[in-house]
């Protein structure tokens, strides 16, 4: 007997949980997995993704799923922009990404004891999150990546959390991690560590191909490592810096 979660929403915080996750719990349980997002320098909170009134009959079942995994709408009293390099405003058009910044009541304005935090805030009070996003003309936020983990090739940006979840999403994938690896051409390329369920098999041509869902061949992996565990830090993260340093010679000349 299949249990009856279906009056539950379950919130969800730090990394993006797989869209195949969400999608399997609920048909599952029929419980709701709610994404929000936010900081210890937010007091924890700055968006909570729950569906606009306005959109709900707009939007198919499918657009609905694809929605959920946006990480949602500014809460009442929080301010957000989204910022170039050169720290100049970026449209709200869920295409144009950039470094999240925030301000509010509850947003912190400065590091106690440390003088040499200013690059950490815009002008204004706006605190820089480090963090990398679009918001869509709807006014949803949704997090690419972190700035030290975004893929820079060839000038573009390649976001490695929507490359793993995307490849969580295979049937044959049980975990997968992407980082950027120095390359001699291109500044970095994207090197894929995926463990693959028990009794399960996959290619790299069947997973890079999995990929063009959602990723222009540009973008696939230049290779995918298929290991039996994929280095986590003490709370359970993807431990990238661990994987960069021990990859750091993948695609070199």
């Amino acid at each position: 007997v299949k249990p009856d979660f279906s009056r539950m929403r379950m919130l969800s915080g730090a990394s993006e949980p797989p869209l195949s996750m969400m999608i399997g719990f609920y048909e599952l349980t029929g419980a709701e997995v709610v994404h929000g997002y936010g900081a210890t320098e937010a007091t924890t909170l700055v968006t909570m993704n729950r569906l606009k009134s306005t959109l709900r009959k707009r939007l198919t079942e499918e657009e609905r799923w694809n929605l959920k995994r946006k990480q949602g709408l500014v809460l009442t009293g929080v301010d957000i922009r989204i910022v170039d390099a050169d720290d100049k405003d970026l449209p709200h058009d869920g295409k144009s990404a950039g470094e999240i910044c925030v301000r509010g009541p509850w947003i912190t304005a400065s590091y106690h004891d440390m003088p040499d935090s200013g690059d950490r805030f815009l002008e204004g009070g706006w605190w820089r999150s480090g963090d990398v996003g679009t918001v869509d003309e709807n006014g949803y936020l949704k997090v690419t990546d972190r700035i030290k983990d975004v893929i820079k090739s060839g000038g573009e940006w390649i976001s490695s959390i929507d490359m793993e979840n995307l490849l969580m999403g295979h049937p044959a994938v049980r975990d997968a991690a992407v980082v950027g690896v120095p390359h001699p051409k291109w500044q970095e390329r994207p090197l894929a560590l995926v463990v693959l369920k028990p009794g399960q098999q996959a290619t790299q041509e069947q997973l890079k191909e999995h990929l063009g869902s959602a990723f222009a061949k540009w973008q696939w992996p230049d290779q995918v490592l298929f290991v039996e565990a994929i280095p986590k830090t003490s709370v359970g993260k993807l431990d990238k810096k661990r994987i960069r340093a021990e990859q750091a010679d993948r695609y070199a000349e």
